[in-house]
């Protein structure tokens, strides 16, 4: 119970100040004059103010609310570290066991583990919103149980209470650690990309060591070792052997007594691009379909173009030499000696030898081809005559050879069962049904075809074959009609989409790859990838960072498209093998935050710890007492860490009585005015 005088004014308090300088003014020239009642004038005046102030004698009823202190155990993937564990839960249950023997307390206790993604320890954010849920004015205190390494400071609520800090780890932890800083999301395929990489110790780090072994690999590749200095900046050059995602992985060994190995490799993840695609369009003679290849590749804004057209034959006898026959002279030697290696591809579109082109410059195309080149071949009805490009050096690796046959007849080009499978051509009819193609009114009859046949026109014939020839790639495409299909007759069909995809996959585009095996991180772990020509191909086997090896059953979603999922949570680099292809994934951050820096430390929650005099204590040593301390001083010394006690009540009762009642004022302003006045005139 509580007893309190408590003001409930008649009038505003502004208006009972006027009042109050009006009688003190009153009172005050009274005693100047000296009059004789001036004391019972001044009682007067304190009592009419005293009634008008209100005091009210208020009388409460309470009950004492407990004490609550917060208890924050960091249960991050840092605490595993070392004996951290062993210590957390130790150091959790000793100050349970002394909270839970302090009277008039309540204990919170607040599991914090890893934040979302990469987001590390967030155990700031933890206590805010353990605040935010109970009043200020009953929090004795809080007790974090932490390495101190924590990842959201930036989060610090603020804290009227004591706050102090458990730090696990040890004084004798040491651990090695790899870095690598001006890590870009995109390299030039081809051109060397430089990465800073640092390898440097922690800690409490054994003298004597200053080399270790440095391991790269990208992709499915066999790693490449190298020593490197510790303590030092190294630059590493590496290039990029593709277009799309690059996976590359630096690793170093394990050292005896560190305290852990994740943050001894560094995954990273580049996508390879090409600078400029550079491409040779050769037309041998002026055509609706030169229009038609030279508007797809100059509609694209990262190809090069070079585009030659041969105006004027040279069996056309006016005396004209065969070196200007062209509007420029043709570079011949400089295109295809000099800079052939320049290309990526080379399209021959309607071109027959005619002497322009010497038989070692096909040769040469033939070479380039076979080192990994490509070239395309659109073929008109000189491709199945005498001077056909089939029969030069470049007939080694055409996939198809003419029979000398031209059908010029109409007809409707269509997917075959290998074409729905392959990627250049799967899908196209679902931009427009085949039966709604327009035709096409020539085609070159082919034979002995070599290659994967995507498209077939006339009465079944061979109309688009791919083939691999070396480390490069040919195609033939045996029409010189698809520029039909970009006038839109009768209708049309997906002639852009068509050339824009053939081009690109023989430019080795990632996405384009017939035969692929990928993965990529989606919910719970990996989504595996397989496309292949072939049935069946439905089994791949996963081997994760730890070496464990596991197989997934791919289910084939659409034609030549197998699918399946990996469960997996450990993060690091994860390969894949079905035994034709091999390819890599990493799952996770490159390097991951709980691991980026690994030894105990106090620095980062000094500002909180420090804000309200608490104290920071190592739990491999001896561990602190609890006691009460009063509001404003030191919360911590040695071996103990102080609490507030709040003495917080909530009230359940109120009786009120007026001080002065109204009866009793009156009477007494009566008395003393009546015996001021009396007092007064006795005097006169």
């Amino acid at each position: 119970m509580s007893l309190g005088v408590v003001f409930d004014p008649l009038l505003s308090w502004p208006i009972w100040f006027v009042l109050a300088a009006l009688s003190a003014f009153a009172v005050g020239f009274s005693i100047w004059r000296r009059l004789a009642g001036a004391w019972l004038r001044l009682l007067a005046a304190a009592l009419v103010l005293l009634v008008l102030a209100g005091p009210i004698l208020q009388q409460e009823e309470r009950d004492a609310l407990s004490d609550i202190v917060f208890v924050l155990t960091d249960r991050s993937a840092s605490q595993e570290l070392g004996e951290r564990a062993e210590q957390t839960d130790r150091a959790e249950a000793d100050v349970l066991q002394q909270l839970r023997a302090r009277r008039n307390t309540e204990i919170r206790e607040v599991s914090v583990i890893d934040g979302l993604g990469d987001g590390g320890t967030q155990i700031m954010s933890a206590l805010a919103k353990a605040l935010a849920e109970e009043p200020r004015s009953r929090v004795a205190g809080a007790v974090l149980i932490s390495d101190g390494l924590v990842h959201d400071i930036e989060a610090m609520p603020e804290v009227q209470a004591p706050v102090h800090l458990l730090r696990t780890g040890s004084t004798t932890d040491w651990d090695r650690r790899l870095t690598v800083e001006n890590a870009p999301g995109f390299g030039i395929i081809g051109e060397q990309i430089e990465l800073t990489l640092r390898i440097e110790d922690q800690g409490a780090a054994p003298v004597g060591e200053g080399f270790t072994q440095l391991s790269i690999s990208i992709g499915a590749e066999d790693p490449i070792r190298f020593d490197v200095p510790i303590g030092r900046d190294i630059l590493v050059p590496v290039s990029l052997p593709h277009g799309g995602r690059n996976v590359v992985k630096f690793d170093i060994p394990e050292s005896d007594g560190e305290l852990t190995a994740r943050n001894n490799s560094y995954l990273l993840e580049i996508n390879g691009v090409r600078d400029r695609l550079r491409v040779l369009l050769v037309s041998g003679e002026p055509h609706a379909g030169g229009r038609t290849w030279r508007n797809l590749l100059k509609s694209d804004s990262s190809v090069d173009l070079v585009h030659f057209t041969i105006l004027r034959p040279p069996e056309k006898h006016d005396g004209v030499p065969v070196g200007e026959l062209s509007l420029i002279a043709f570079p011949t030697r400089e295109l295809f000696i000099e800079k052939i290696k320049d290309f990526d591809l080379i399209v021959f579109d309607r071109y027959k030898r005619r002497g322009i082109l010497p038989s070692e410059y096909l040769e040469n195309v033939r070479d380039y081809v076979e080192s990994g080149g490509a070239v395309l071949i659109a073929a008109g009805p000189d491709f199945a005559s005498a001077d056909s490009l089939y029969r030069s050096p470049l007939g080694q690796i055409v996939p198809a050879r003419p029979t000398a046959r031209v059908i010029e007849q109409g007809f409707r080009p269509s997917i075959s069962e290998t074409g729905r499978r392959h990627p250049v051509t799967r899908g196209l009819d679902g931009q427009a049904a085949e039966a709604d193609w327009g035709r096409w009114m020539r085609q070159i009859e082919l034979a002995d075809v070599t290659g994967d046949v995507l498209m077939e026109g006339f009465e079944g014939e061979p109309l688009l074959v791919l083939d691999r020839v070396g480390e490069g790639r040919v195609a033939l495409l045996a029409s010189d009609h698809a520029w039909l299909w970009a006038r839109g007759y009768e209708g049309g069909g997906p002639q852009l989409e068509l050339l824009r995809r053939l081009s690109h996959w023989m430019m080795k585009e990632p996405d384009l790859e017939e035969e692929a095996l990928s993965a990529e991180a989606a919910e719970g772990g990996l989504k595996i990838t397989r496309r292949s020509l072939l049935e069946g191909a439905n089994v791949v086997v996963v081997t994760r960072p730890s070496g464990d090896k596991s197989e997934v059953t791919l289910e084939e979603i659409s034609p030549g498209v197998f699918e399946g999922s990996f469960a997996a949570s450990d993060a690091g680099l994860y390969r894949l093998d079905d035994g034709a292809l091999a390819s890599v994934v990493g799952l996770g951050p490159a390097s991951p935050r709980e691991f980026v820096d690994t030894i105990a430390s106090t620095e980062i929650l000094a500002p909180l710890i420090n804000a309200q005099q608490g104290g920071t204590f190592a739990v491999e040593d001896r561990l602190p007492r609890l006691r009460n301390i009063r509001e404003g001083r030191n919360a911590a010394g040695a071996n103990w860490m102080g609490l507030t006690p709040r003495g917080a009540y909530e009230t359940v009762g109120l009786k009120q009585y007026a001080l002065v009642p109204p009866w009793a004022a009156l009477l007494f302003f009566a008395v003393f005015i009546v015996f001021g006045w009396l007092r007064e005139g006795r005097r006169r």
